[in-house]
């Protein structure tokens, strides 16, 4: 009968279970670390994990506990600290069990408890749906990581194995974990250096999405391995012995891509398998980082290099801190073949990434790694402001996918940027305060727009202004997380504060129509009983359109009539002003402003008059007084307020026109030339005959309707012209 001793005391009473011996063989101690005292304190983990999970089981039927083992073996094999592995051990005792964190904490320290804090989900939180809830969580992993890298390498070990067994799990949840994986995971591991972990979630993501594909894929590179092998050592022999002459002993090996891989770059160049030429690359691993470059030089006078295939990430790092020189030459049989050369230290870096970097066995980190530049600039973002969790995730999305390029400063630094990256994004880079009042650029000490794509070696100077603020126009071209950030919180703070202002010029007025102008301070101090959390919020609703202020005297005074004197057809005091050269309230080149926007319907221009309706959630929308669509909207009176022009002479102003005539060579020459005399440019054309009945829509830009009437006056007195017509867009 089997002592039950043993497996409390073990190291008195017996042996060890297989899986603790295991995961402690597997274990890097550090010179100062102590064998004995490591194995006591990883099995008071172990035992303390079991415990807890006693009785639990995992789809599978394999006790849950097994799953934690596991994922600390993974950072076992990872090199990582003794506190991390442990933390990989209880990772979800809080989650899963009945466990608490003061209890983690009292019987492990501070640190575990961080760690496991970190991991653990949040539940307590109510979300309006599934994919907030995994935002949420995913911020809050994030945030954990600004107090402790450590997490999201646990993180990792544990989805890596999460994805390992997930044949056991219903297809619905297969389906939604893999997409996750796919969407976050692999992509980070990406970002973060752990090209290993990024190569086997691709693959298992791929073999539960696609697993016809996979299996394909799986066959021909399985039937093709030996063919492979054989070619590979044919390649490396040369190499190996011509590096032996200069007493350098590298380790040279080949290794076949990721399916996932192999199979994308099928589909996107429409080839088949035996067409792709990097199927597998090959690795020479040095001692130093000269020899490096020795072994590049011996490889390029064996085969012939392509010239436009090297890359020397030893000179320019990665952002995640890959470094390796990128070679692709043709070998014996013409054949394409990728070659990376790299040291041992780069080697471990390039498969597990920051988890490479720790600063491990027992010493607290001091912080975020330094080549990890861009996750510490995403923590920033989360640490300033609450950002809200469906926006973080597209902004984390924009950063996690990009590869990279690196352009100079004018004094020569090196600046990493994502591709199709712009003058602006460099300058958010340098500084927030360059990125703000940046004004225009130059790219190689050539002047050029601030929407330009910038180039691998471009040479980028700023030209800043104080008077120059970000604009809507931005939003377009911008394509880092940190020049995203910025800009929307400026231009949001814009609009919040425009909003505010016309809140309180609707109250203002609305209030002085019913006679209640004595009474604003009560409307103001009212913010509680709509659901908002002070005066400034109340405001910006009702200067949006979300609520008005008949909606608010219903409320506060139910029993009273409202009593109203209408003042809307009182032009001696226009409510505000459109100042056409600035770029708030215009809707210009589809550049939208959120606050004022020009009704689609009407498309008005300076002299005619108009009127303005408070849109919900959208501000004032800007119609004609003639506009059709107007009476549907004027039951409600409250919401329309009297606007203004206030513009320059050369300002100018798209319209459209609606030109029908008898079709005859030279029709549109004749309207064209018509259109020219009068000074106006025509900014676009549409022209459709039928049954020699010619209908033409021209886009003019007129700086008034004045000289608007004067053009289709010309335009209506050419021959064969029937009647022209404006329209609205």
């Amino acid at each position: 009968m089997e002592n039950p001793l043993t497996k409390l005391v073990p190291q008195l009473f017996g042996e060890y279970p297989k899986s603790f011996i295991k995961l402690v063989e597997n274990i890097s101690l550090s010179p100062d670390q102590n064998s004995d005292e490591v194995t006591a304190i990883l099995w008071k983990a172990y035992e303390f994990g079991d415990r807890c999970h006693n009785g639990q089981k995992r789809l599978s039927g394999q006790p849950y506990f097994s799953h934690c083992i596991a994922v600390a073996n993974t950072l076992a094999s990872w090199k990582m600290d003794t506190t991390t592995i442990m933390a990989g051990l209880l990772h979800d005792t809080i989650e899963d069990t009945e466990t608490t964190l003061d209890e983690i904490t009292d019987i492990f320290g501070d640190d575990l408890g961080n760690l496991v804090d970190g991991l653990t989900k949040i539940s307590e939180i109510t979300y309006s749906s599934r994919k907030e809830k995994q935002a949420g969580n995913f911020m809050k992993m994030l945030l954990s990581v600004a107090q402790d890298l450590r997490v999201i390498i646990i993180k990792f070990a544990d989805r890596l194995h999460n994805m390992e067994t997930i044949m056991h799990m219903p297809q619905i949840k297969r389906h939604r974990i893999a997409i996750e994986t796919r969407d976050i995971y692999v992509p980070l591991a990406h970002r973060l250096g752990m090209s290993s972990v990024k190569s086997q979630l691709e693959d298992l993501v791929f073999s539960v999405l696609n697993p016809s594909g996979y299996k394909e894929i799986e066959s021909k590179i399985k039937s093709s391995e030996r063919q492979r092998h054989k070619f590979i050592n044919k390649v490396i022999k040369p190499v190996e012995e011509e590096l032996n002459k200069y007493e350098i002993f590298p380790l040279v090996y080949g290794r076949a891509k990721s399916y996932a891989s192999i199979y994308g770059k099928m589909m996107n160049r429409n080839k088949a398998f035996n067409e792709i030429y990097d199927l597998y690359a090959i690795r020479i691993i040095v001692e130093k980082i000269e020899n490096c470059y020795l072994a590049l030089g011996i490889v390029h006078n064996i085969y012939l290099p392509v010239q436009d295939r090297f890359k020397d990430f030893i000179a320019t790092p990665k952002s995640n801190g890959y470094q390796s020189v990128h070679t692709t030459v043709i070998g014996p049989n013409g054949q394409k073949i990728e070659i990376q050369i790299r040291t041992n230290d780069m080697e471990e870096t390039a498969e597990i990434g920051v988890a490479a970097h720790w600063i491990y066995k027992d010493s607290r980190p001091t912080g975020i790694d330094n080549n990890v530049k861009w996750l510490r600039e995403l923590l920033e973002i989360l640490q300033n402001e609450s950002t809200d969790p469906k926006e973080f995730m597209d902004l984390l999305k924009i950063d996690l996918y990009n590869e990279e390029i690196f352009v100079f400063t004018p004094d020569g630094d090196l600046v990493q940027l994502p591709i199709d990256a712009t003058p602006v994004d460099f300058a958010y880079q340098v500084h927030t305060q360059v990125g703000m009042h940046c004004m225009g650029a130059k790219i190689n000490h050539i002047v050029v727009p601030l929407n330009t794509k910038l180039q691998n070696g471009d040479m980028v100077e700023i030209i800043t202004s104080k008077k120059q603020m970000p604009s809507y126009g931005w939003q377009k071209f911008i394509v880092t997380t940190k020049a995203r950030n910025q800009v929307n919180r400026h231009l949001k703070k814009s609009h919040d504060d425009e909003s505010i202002k016309l809140g309180i010029e609707i109250l203002t007025k609305t209030l002085r129509r019913m006679k209640l102008k004595d009474d604003i301070d009560e409307f103001k101090k009212s913010y509680n009983r709509f659901g908002y959390a002070d005066t400034d919020a109340l405001l910006k609703a009702i200067g949006t359109g979300v609520i008005t202020v008949r909606d608010m005297f219903k409320k506060i005074r139910p029993k009273e009539e409202i009593e109203d004197n209408n003042e809307l057809n009182d032009n001696s005091a226009g409510f505000f002003d459109f100042y056409r050269n600035k770029s708030k309230g215009i809707v210009l080149d589809g550049i939208d402003n959120l606050l004022i926007n020009f009704g689609k319907c009407c498309n008005p221009i300076p002299g005619d008059e108009l009127i303005g309706f408070v849109t919900r959630g959208r501000g004032v929308t800007v119609h004609r007084s003639a506009c059709k669509s107007l009476p549907l909207l004027n039951h409600e009176s409250d919401r329309l307020v009297p606007v203004d022009w206030n513009v320059k002479s050369s300002d100018q102003f798209n319209v459209l026109l609606k030109v029908i005539g008898q079709d005859y060579k030279g029709w549109l020459k004749d309207m064209s030339e018509c259109i020219s005399k009068q000074n106006v440019n025509i900014a676009s054309v549409d022209i459709k005959v039928n049954d020699s009945i010619a209908e033409a829509n021209f886009i003019v830009q007129v700086n008034n309707n004045r000289q608007l009437d004067r053009l289709m006056q010309k335009m209506t007195k050419l021959k064969y012209i029937d009647y022209v017509e404006r329209v609205g867009r």
